[in-house]
């Protein structure tokens, strides 16, 4: 398997490039988008662009990969996922999947293949390595929690005030998905998350 482009024949994961700036931009200007992510409000193409050529490129040399997701080869990116290493602050082992999607195509799995795709080439010793996988979202994403849920991260808990959203602290939602667990649903989440 190649990392840097994965597909299960319904999404298709690759790097987004240069050519995928304007179609950046205009997806980020969805309010939902920016209330659950740390992404700059207002959201302009030259944010894109430094994404793109400051973010992307250096990541995916730093074990820190970003895929743009689409919904057929070549098409036009509906949303972003990733993964982000914890280190220094933790371990090199451990890395934090984060996503985001358009409103346009919510509602079809999307996501939640995209996140199955991610967890298995992030969890897998051949490809990027990592032994522990996190998810992490500010308390009340319950779209973000169902995908996390269906691409077996286990609900962990509450840390109060563990995330700074645009200069405020908030309280976020914790999973984890280790290498041994299985890519399934997990049953243990709260009902209320």
């Amino acid at each position: 398997m190649d990392a840097e482009f994965l597909s299960d024949g319904t999404v298709w994961l690759s790097p987004p490039a240069v050519s995928d700036i304007d179609a950046i931009t205009a997806l980020c200007q969805e309010p939902s988008i920016g209330a659950w992510t740390t992404m700059p409000v207002p959201y302009h193409r030259a944010d894109a662009e430094k994404f793109v050529y400051d973010i992307v490129g250096p990541g995916w040399a730093a074990r820190s990969p970003t895929w743009a997701l689409r919904g057929a080869a070549g098409g036009s990116v509906v949303g972003m996922i990733g993964l982000s290493p914890l280190y220094p602050r933790r371990d090199d082992e451990t890395a934090e999947i984060g996503f985001w999607l358009s409103r346009s195509a919510r509602g079809a799995g999307l996501m939640t293949r995209a996140a199955r795709l991610v967890a298995a080439a992030g969890l897998d010793p051949a490809e990027l390595g990592f032994e522990r996988l996190e998810w992490r979202a500010f308390t009340g994403n319950h779209p973000s929690a169902a995908v996390a849920r269906r691409a077996g991260f286990r609900y962990e808990g509450l840390i109060r005030g563990g995330g700074v959203q645009r200069g405020v602290r908030r309280d976020i939602w914790l999973a984890g998905r280790l290498r041994s667990d299985p890519p399934t649903p997990s049953p243990d989440w709260p009902a209320d998350v």
